[in-house]
Protein backbone atom coordinates (compact mmCIF):
# COMPACT_ATOMS: atom_id res chain seq x y z
CA UNK A 1 0.00 0.00 0.00
CA UNK A 2 1.04 3.23 -0.75
CA UNK A 3 1.94 6.05 1.56
CA UNK A 4 1.40 9.93 1.42
CA UNK A 5 5.31 11.40 2.25
CA UNK A 6 4.92 14.21 4.38
CA UNK A 7 6.47 17.71 3.46
CA UNK A 8 9.62 19.12 4.96
CA UNK A 9 7.88 22.53 5.67
CA UNK A 10 7.77 21.89 9.42
CA UNK A 11 10.80 20.70 12.13
CA UNK A 12 10.58 17.17 12.20
CA UNK A 13 10.30 17.44 15.99
CA UNK A 14 8.04 19.94 18.04
CA UNK A 15 8.25 21.06 21.82
CA UNK A 16 5.91 19.26 23.84
CA UNK A 17 3.29 21.90 24.84
CA UNK A 18 0.10 22.58 22.89
CA UNK A 19 0.47 25.83 21.78
CA UNK A 20 3.28 27.75 19.20
CA UNK A 21 3.47 31.74 19.12
CA UNK A 22 3.58 32.78 15.48
CA UNK A 23 3.41 36.88 14.50
CA UNK A 24 2.48 37.64 18.42
CA UNK A 25 -0.57 34.57 17.70
CA UNK A 26 -0.68 31.69 19.70
CA UNK A 27 -1.69 28.75 17.72
CA UNK A 28 -2.33 25.29 18.84
CA UNK A 29 0.03 22.49 17.50
CA UNK A 30 -2.38 20.18 16.08
CA UNK A 31 -3.49 23.24 13.77
CA UNK A 32 -0.23 23.23 12.81
CA UNK A 33 -0.10 20.00 11.76
CA UNK A 34 -3.80 19.95 9.93
CA UNK A 35 -2.07 22.78 7.76
CA UNK A 36 1.04 20.44 7.12
CA UNK A 37 -0.99 17.68 6.24
CA UNK A 38 -3.28 20.04 3.62
CA UNK A 39 0.10 21.13 2.29
CA UNK A 40 0.80 17.33 1.36
CA UNK A 41 -2.30 16.32 0.09
CA UNK A 42 -1.65 17.70 -2.98
CA UNK A 43 -0.21 17.01 -6.55
CA UNK A 44 0.68 13.84 -7.54
CA UNK A 45 -0.44 12.61 -3.97
CA UNK A 46 -4.09 13.07 -4.59
CA UNK A 47 -4.72 9.60 -5.82
CA UNK A 48 -7.37 7.51 -4.48
CA UNK A 49 -5.46 4.30 -2.64
CA UNK A 50 -2.79 6.92 -1.16
CA UNK A 51 -2.78 6.03 2.73
CA UNK A 52 -1.73 8.57 5.06
CA UNK A 53 0.74 7.22 7.93
CA UNK A 54 -0.24 5.86 10.73
CA UNK A 55 -1.13 8.17 14.49
CA UNK A 56 1.74 7.08 16.07
CA UNK A 57 4.16 7.38 13.33
CA UNK A 58 2.60 10.75 12.76
CA UNK A 59 2.80 11.40 16.15
CA UNK A 60 6.53 10.53 16.45
CA UNK A 61 7.01 12.94 13.08
CA UNK A 62 5.71 16.05 14.77
CA UNK A 63 7.10 14.97 18.28
CA UNK A 64 3.81 15.69 19.69
CA UNK A 65 1.01 12.75 21.08
CA UNK A 66 -1.42 10.67 19.06
CA UNK A 67 -4.26 12.98 20.55
CA UNK A 68 -2.96 16.07 19.14
CA UNK A 69 -2.08 14.32 15.78
CA UNK A 70 -5.68 12.74 16.18
CA UNK A 71 -7.19 15.65 16.76
CA UNK A 72 -5.74 17.32 13.33
CA UNK A 73 -6.98 14.39 11.66
CA UNK A 74 -10.68 14.42 12.92
CA UNK A 75 -10.71 18.18 11.69
CA UNK A 76 -9.87 16.75 7.89
CA UNK A 77 -12.14 14.12 8.58
CA UNK A 78 -15.24 16.31 9.46
CA UNK A 79 -14.73 18.40 6.44
CA UNK A 80 -14.61 15.35 4.54
CA UNK A 81 -11.45 15.93 2.75
CA UNK A 82 -10.09 12.69 4.73
CA UNK A 83 -12.07 9.45 5.46
CA UNK A 84 -11.41 6.98 7.99
CA UNK A 85 -11.44 2.79 6.73
CA UNK A 86 -11.73 0.80 9.70
CA UNK A 87 -8.40 -1.81 9.67
CA UNK A 88 -6.61 -0.32 6.53
CA UNK A 89 -5.80 3.26 7.58
CA UNK A 90 -7.12 7.27 6.72
CA UNK A 91 -7.08 8.46 3.01
CA UNK A 92 -8.28 11.00 0.45
CA UNK A 93 -11.72 10.78 0.35
CA UNK A 94 -12.69 9.57 -3.36
CA UNK A 95 -15.44 11.82 -5.34
CA UNK A 96 -17.53 8.97 -5.51
CA UNK A 97 -21.45 9.47 -6.63
CA UNK A 98 -22.73 9.32 -2.81
CA UNK A 99 -20.17 11.89 -1.89
CA UNK A 100 -21.16 13.85 -4.62
CA UNK A 101 -24.94 13.35 -4.22
CA UNK A 102 -23.88 14.18 -0.29
CA UNK A 103 -21.49 16.86 -0.46
CA UNK A 104 -21.77 18.75 -3.72
CA UNK A 105 -25.26 18.02 -5.35
CA UNK A 106 -28.03 19.50 -3.38
CA UNK A 107 -31.07 19.13 -5.97
CA UNK A 108 -33.94 16.60 -4.86
CA UNK A 109 -36.94 15.76 -5.98
CA UNK A 110 -40.11 18.20 -3.88
CA UNK A 111 -41.96 15.39 -3.36
CA UNK A 112 -39.76 12.78 -1.34
CA UNK A 113 -36.46 14.49 -0.73
CA UNK A 114 -34.33 12.38 -2.21
CA UNK A 115 -31.81 13.14 -5.05
CA UNK A 116 -31.61 11.98 -8.40
CA UNK A 117 -28.07 11.35 -10.35
CA UNK A 118 -28.23 13.71 -13.25
CA UNK A 119 -27.83 12.16 -17.04
CA UNK A 120 -25.53 14.94 -18.28
CA UNK A 121 -25.11 16.43 -21.78
CA UNK A 122 -21.95 18.61 -22.92
CA UNK A 123 -23.36 21.33 -25.16
CA UNK A 124 -20.21 23.44 -25.28
CA UNK A 125 -16.74 23.15 -24.55
CA UNK A 126 -14.95 26.34 -25.41
CA UNK A 127 -11.84 28.29 -24.66
CA UNK A 128 -12.47 31.92 -23.56
CA UNK A 129 -11.35 34.74 -21.43
CA UNK A 130 -12.78 35.85 -17.73
CA UNK A 131 -15.44 38.99 -17.80
CA UNK A 132 -14.93 40.92 -14.70
CA UNK A 133 -17.11 38.98 -12.76
CA UNK A 134 -15.85 35.41 -13.48
CA UNK A 135 -12.31 36.90 -12.52
CA UNK A 136 -13.29 38.72 -9.51
CA UNK A 137 -14.87 34.93 -8.20
CA UNK A 138 -11.76 33.19 -9.33
CA UNK A 139 -9.45 35.71 -8.06
CA UNK A 140 -7.87 36.23 -11.34
CA UNK A 141 -6.84 39.11 -13.77
CA UNK A 142 -10.10 39.98 -15.95
CA UNK A 143 -8.80 38.63 -19.49
CA UNK A 144 -7.15 35.58 -18.45
CA UNK A 145 -7.74 32.28 -20.27
CA UNK A 146 -10.74 29.84 -19.49
CA UNK A 147 -12.64 27.23 -20.23
CA UNK A 148 -16.29 27.78 -20.79
CA UNK A 149 -18.47 24.73 -19.85
CA UNK A 150 -21.84 24.24 -21.20
CA UNK A 151 -23.88 21.36 -19.73
CA UNK A 152 -27.56 20.46 -19.84
CA UNK A 153 -28.74 18.11 -16.58
CA UNK A 154 -31.94 15.41 -17.28
CA UNK A 155 -33.78 13.98 -14.07
CA UNK A 156 -35.96 11.30 -15.50
CA UNK A 157 -35.34 12.07 -18.96
CA UNK A 158 -36.47 15.89 -18.73
CA UNK A 159 -34.30 18.54 -19.32
CA UNK A 160 -34.42 20.54 -15.42
CA UNK A 161 -30.90 22.02 -14.88
CA UNK A 162 -28.23 24.10 -17.50
CA UNK A 163 -25.03 24.48 -15.87
CA UNK A 164 -22.50 26.81 -17.09
CA UNK A 165 -19.00 26.40 -15.43
CA UNK A 166 -15.92 28.56 -15.84
CA UNK A 167 -11.98 26.89 -14.62
CA UNK A 168 -8.97 28.79 -15.04
CA UNK A 169 -6.58 27.36 -17.91
CA UNK A 170 -3.27 27.41 -15.98
CA UNK A 171 -4.92 25.63 -13.25
CA UNK A 172 -6.47 22.98 -15.89
CA UNK A 173 -3.58 23.08 -18.64
CA UNK A 174 -3.96 20.82 -21.58
CA UNK A 175 -7.75 19.70 -20.84
CA UNK A 176 -9.44 18.84 -23.69
CA UNK A 177 -12.90 18.51 -24.71
CA UNK A 178 -12.39 14.89 -25.23
CA UNK A 179 -11.02 14.58 -21.40
CA UNK A 180 -13.88 16.31 -20.56
CA UNK A 181 -16.36 14.17 -22.57
CA UNK A 182 -14.63 10.36 -21.52
CA UNK A 183 -14.55 11.06 -17.54
CA UNK A 184 -15.76 8.14 -15.76
CA UNK A 185 -17.06 9.79 -13.03
CA UNK A 186 -17.93 13.30 -11.47
CA UNK A 187 -16.05 16.56 -12.82
CA UNK A 188 -14.52 17.22 -9.11
CA UNK A 189 -13.01 13.72 -10.25
CA UNK A 190 -11.43 14.82 -13.15
CA UNK A 191 -10.13 17.73 -11.66
CA UNK A 192 -8.33 15.90 -8.34
CA UNK A 193 -7.14 12.78 -10.54
CA UNK A 194 -5.87 14.36 -13.79
CA UNK A 195 -4.83 17.95 -11.95
CA UNK A 196 -4.21 17.21 -8.67
CA UNK A 197 -6.80 19.99 -8.05
CA UNK A 198 -8.75 18.94 -5.25
CA UNK A 199 -12.29 20.35 -4.46
CA UNK A 200 -12.99 20.94 -0.23
CA UNK A 201 -15.04 23.91 -0.32
CA UNK A 202 -17.83 25.12 -2.36
CA UNK A 203 -20.20 28.29 -1.60
CA UNK A 204 -23.35 28.31 -3.29
CA UNK A 205 -26.02 31.98 -3.62
CA UNK A 206 -29.17 31.51 -4.97
CA UNK A 207 -31.55 34.02 -6.43
CA UNK A 208 -34.73 34.26 -8.26
CA UNK A 209 -34.53 34.95 -12.03
CA UNK A 210 -36.70 34.73 -15.40
CA UNK A 211 -35.48 32.53 -18.37
CA UNK A 212 -34.02 34.23 -21.49
CA UNK A 213 -34.79 33.05 -24.59
CA UNK A 214 -31.84 30.57 -25.18
CA UNK A 215 -32.35 28.59 -21.64
CA UNK A 216 -35.93 28.58 -21.84
CA UNK A 217 -35.45 26.19 -25.26
CA UNK A 218 -33.41 24.32 -23.29
CA UNK A 219 -35.39 23.53 -20.73
CA UNK A 220 -38.44 23.46 -22.63
CA UNK A 221 -40.17 26.22 -20.94
CA UNK A 222 -41.92 30.09 -21.91
CA UNK A 223 -39.45 32.86 -22.05
CA UNK A 224 -39.60 34.86 -18.69
CA UNK A 225 -40.59 31.82 -16.76
CA UNK A 226 -39.05 31.92 -13.31
CA UNK A 227 -35.92 29.37 -12.72
CA UNK A 228 -33.80 29.32 -9.44
CA UNK A 229 -30.26 30.63 -9.77
CA UNK A 230 -27.40 28.95 -8.24
CA UNK A 231 -24.01 30.83 -8.54
CA UNK A 232 -21.09 28.38 -6.87
CA UNK A 233 -17.68 28.99 -6.27
CA UNK A 234 -15.56 25.96 -5.62
CA UNK A 235 -12.37 25.93 -3.95
CA UNK A 236 -9.42 23.77 -3.03
CA UNK A 237 -6.69 24.04 0.01
CA UNK A 238 -6.29 27.51 1.84
CA UNK A 239 -9.47 28.70 0.35
CA UNK A 240 -7.97 28.89 -3.10
CA UNK A 241 -11.08 29.69 -5.49
CA UNK A 242 -10.63 27.00 -8.79
CA UNK A 243 -14.03 27.07 -10.48
CA UNK A 244 -17.28 29.18 -11.24
CA UNK A 245 -20.49 27.70 -11.94
CA UNK A 246 -23.52 29.52 -12.69
CA UNK A 247 -26.39 27.11 -12.55
CA UNK A 248 -30.30 27.66 -13.48
CA UNK A 249 -33.17 25.41 -12.05
CA UNK A 250 -37.12 24.67 -13.37
CA UNK A 251 -37.63 24.46 -9.95
CA UNK A 252 -41.03 22.68 -10.10
CA UNK A 253 -40.55 19.24 -9.22
CA UNK A 254 -37.05 19.48 -7.87
CA UNK A 255 -35.49 22.53 -5.09
CA UNK A 256 -32.20 23.20 -3.59
CA UNK A 257 -31.72 21.93 0.06
CA UNK A 258 -28.55 22.35 1.75
CA UNK A 259 -28.28 19.88 4.91
CA UNK A 260 -26.31 20.47 8.07
CA UNK A 261 -26.68 17.47 10.19
CA UNK A 262 -29.52 15.60 11.19
CA UNK A 263 -32.19 13.93 7.98
CA UNK A 264 -33.48 15.85 5.57
CA UNK A 265 -36.41 14.32 5.88
CA UNK A 266 -36.40 15.25 9.45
Amino acid sequence: MKSLKISDSVPSKIKSTSIIKLDDHTVPFYKIIKSDLTRSLRGDALRTGVALPTEKELALRYGVSVGTVRRALMELVAEKILVRQQGRGTFLAPFDISRMLNSFWHIVRRKDGHPEVPQVCTLHFKLTTADDEVAARLDIPAGSEVYSIRNLMLMAGRPVLVDNLQIPCHLFPGLTEAQFWAREATIYDLYRDRFGVNVVKTVDRLHAVAADHEVAKLLNRQAGSPLLEIVRVAHTFEDKPVEYRRSLLASEEYEFVDLTGGDANG
